[in-house]
């Protein structure tokens, strides 16, 4: 994208700044970046941190220039999420 859509130029600031919004548009205007864009924007990062602290979350990261044997380890030991490169997650 080289700039945001029109629906996204009225909605972002608005949503972040915590106002109630109501934004119609056209199919594939991005109403659902907007949201998410905004949504992610006013997460509490540390708030978050805690609390999957607290129920014990198991996160890991698959991507390229880690070891691969720690990948393999924290995988058979169970994770909850898991994000990486389709390359390291899949195989090649």
């Amino acid at each position: 994208f080289e700039k945001p859509s029109a629906i996204q130029q009225r909605a972002i600031k608005q949503i972040i700044k915590g106002r109630d919004v109501i934004a119609q548009s056209q199919s594939g205007t991005g109403k659902t970046a907007t949201f998410s864009i905004s949504v992610l924007q006013c997460l509490d990062i540390q708030g978050l941190l805690a609390l999957g602290d607290y129920m014990n979350v198991q996160c890991h990261a698959c991507i390229g220039g880690t070891n691969v044997g720690e990948d393999i380890r924290k995988l058979d030991y169970g994770q909850h999420v898991v994000a990486g490169t389709p390359g390291r997650v899949f195989g090649d």
